[in-house]
């Protein structure tokens, strides 16, 4: 969470650097890919009228409804689709079938923030490097190559984490952001009646004169609010305020000038369409202005790539992921993890986009389904947290949401026109990842029930076993079990294979809640069971980092003794078993008890020292 302590002017400047660098950097592309389309003619009207759409729709979809609607809809101060998700969900607690469809719906909406991870830094990192074509088209054959070495150097150096770099991340973009502002004052200046395309009539004239035309140049359009979501998703980094005076300070009138100034260069130079942007520079300036865009591009992956660790994360202790190894690369801020399964699959599948593409032209093709589908989503969920958690009337709730629903669902079917030219790329990886965690969900629930139906209760258990105790031997033993109340299969074993008792026994289940932050003070629940035993549950929100240990050391006030040299960790494994009828599709039990088995960072991902020690339980059928 933002630190109460730091400035204003501090968080809006790291502001600018995290939570604007996609869309500052949508400059690169969109008026190309407008024009590029073919269907928009050169004419006065015409680019009065583009400049008009793609100023309106950065004033309706992100000024008004991110910073100023949904930015109120915050969780505990945090901010995201989790979040939304969250807080929806919990307001329609009361109606089961519409909250199962809600989790969904909102889950896929996860999901697609992976296809989007996938194509903006694909599509920015290419777009910054294709101003070497503007300098010289010899220069073209050095475009790919240099985007993946570009690419490759950045996921490279993840695993030292950016706390180092991220201080350079605030000037650079306040170095970019009065760059393009000033490039596009340049032309301005020549034709300044070019403001006048501020006014929503040239865009409603556009729309009335050419519906068709419109309707398709929409998928161009949108490119402009692409990182649009950044703005609700930091929001528990930086603070409502500073996110706010960033936005209206900086990022968007540095947008608009530079957007018009490639309106006025069009007007003026109609050749200058293969590259609007990068001919807004002199000539002596577009090596410069290509090595600022491209750090400016690597800065915009560089958020993406860090919220995909921490969406990762989120999903995990949500119940939708298997555990993945998390590294923490900041010994002070918790906040800077790096997840190497995550990482290298990013990359792997970037590399692909970029060799199958080639172009940030082809790209933009594929660009704006996984985006304008998540904004939907947002409006969606918007709406019941309006509805049921503000308690607001139906027509205030309809009123607020419904503008930002048609707009949305506008700007999401003129995409559906890109599924065949690329559009399916980034809806595939979202499928395939809503696949693996609506599996990974429903077979744990298979799961549960199935140890369920043979569980021991703990109580009853221990009260027969001390009616003749076996020997007792020095020492601390913590048995994570799934569930409340019922014998860990790591205790049957250890009593079976090495019949002795440890002198103190800690039976552990870690709870995972719908809220972002869980405090220490309500971290830990204890209930004495007699003979120097205790059940413990551990509570963490869904952005609290797991430590155990540290969890644990509470009880050290309660006469248990944590000393690590003598306390072991015993995780129980079950064996699983996909069998036919007994809940999910064969191929789907398959691919469970495949993730189930792979599932083996327990250990490091619940921060538990090396002496923790697995257990294999018994087979187990689904």
């Amino acid at each position: 969470m933002q630190n109460s302590k730091s400035s204003l002017p501090g968080l809006t400047v790291g502001a600018i650097g995290v939570v604007f660098g996609d869309i500052g950097t949508s400059v690169l592309y969109t008026v190309k890919e407008v024009f590029a389309t073919g269907h928009v003619q050169f004419t006065h009207d015409n680019v009065y009228g583009v400049l008009s759409l793609i100023f309106w729709t950065l004033t309706v979809i992100v000024s008004v409804k991110y910073v100023v609607l949904v930015l109120r809809a915050d969780n505990n101060g945090e901010g995201g689709l989790v979040a939304m998700l969250t807080l929806a969900s919990r307001a329609v607690a009361d109606r089961p079938r519409l909250r199962h469809w809600m989790l969904l719906v909102g889950i896929f909406g996860t999901c697609l923030f992976y296809g989007d991870g996938v194509i903006t830094p694909a599509i920015t990192v290419l777009g910054a490097m294709e101003g070497l074509e503007v300098m010289s088209p010899e220069m073209a054959k050095y475009v790919i190559p240099l985007t993946l070495l570009v690419l490759f150097a950045l996921f490279a150096v993840q695993k030292k984490g950016t706390a180092g770099i991220g201080k350079f991340f605030g000037p650079v973009m306040l170095l970019w952001f009065f760059t393009i502002a000033g490039l596009g004052l340049l032309h301005i200046a020549k034709h300044p009646e070019i403001l006048w395309a501020i006014s929503p009539h040239y865009a409603w004239g556009f729309g009335m004169h050419n519906p068709g035309i419109t309707f398709i140049i929409l998928g161009a359009v949108v490119l402009c609010v692409t990182g649009g979501e950044a703005l609700y998703a930091d929001m528990g980094h930086f603070g409502k305020r500073p996110i706010r005076l960033a936005w209206f300070s900086i990022a968007m009138p540095a947008l608009t000038l530079n957007y018009f100034g490639q309106g006025a260069l069009l007007l003026a130079d109609p050749e200058a369409v293969k590259n609007p942007f990068f001919n807004l520079a002199p000539e002596w300036a577009t090596l410069p202005l290509v090595a600022l865009a491209t750090a400016a591009a690597v800065i915009a992956s560089q958020a993406l790539i860090s919220g995909a660790y921490s969406v990762t994360k989120q999903v995990i202790q949500l119940g939708f992921l298997p555990r993945l190894q998390i590294l923490h690369t900041s010994v002070h801020d918790k906040g800077q993890i790096y997840m190497p399964f995550v990482n290298w699959g990013l990359f792997v599948l970037i590399v692909l986009a970029v060799g199958m593409f080639r172009s940030s032209g082809n790209l933009a093709a594929a660009y704006g389904i996984a985006v304008t589908t998540d904004m939907l989503i947002t409006t969606v969920l918007t709406f019941f947290v309006v509805r049921y958690a503000w308690k607001l009337p139906l027509l205030v709730c309809l009123g607020a949401t419904g503008l930002f629903f048609t707009v949305d669902i506008l700007f999401w079917s003129s995409n559906l026109l890109k599924l065949i030219h690329g559009g399916w790329f980034p809806l595939v990886i979202a499928g395939a990842v809503f696949l693996l965690m609506v599996t990974w969900r429903d077979g744990r629930a298979l799961l549960t029930q199935a140890l369920q139906d043979t569980a021991l209760d703990l109580k009853e258990f221990l009260g027969a076993l001390f009616i003749a105790p076996p020997t007792r031997v020095e020492g601390t033993a913590v048995f994570l079990t799934s569930r409340d109340g019922i014998v860990p299969n790591a205790l049957l074993h250890n009593l079976k294979h090495n019949k002795v008792l440890h002198a103190q026994n800690l039976f552990v289940t870690v709870h995972n809640h719908e809220v972002p932050w869980i405090g220490m003070e309500k971290r830990l629940e204890a209930e004495a069971l007699g003979s120097d035993c205790w059940r413990v549950s551990v509570n963490y929100g869904f952005k609290n980092d797991y430590d155990l240990p540290k969890a644990l050391s509470l009880l050290e006030g309660r006469g248990v003794d944590l000393n690590p040299m003598t306390t072991s960790y015993f995780l129980s494994r079950d064996i699983v078993t996909p069998t036919l009828g007994k809940g999910m599709a064969l191929w789907r039990e398959k691919l469970f008890a495949q993730m189930h088995h792979s599932a083996s960072a327990a250990a490091e991902f619940l921060n538990l020292p090396s002496n923790a020690v697995v257990e294999l339980g018994s087979k187990v059928e689904i």
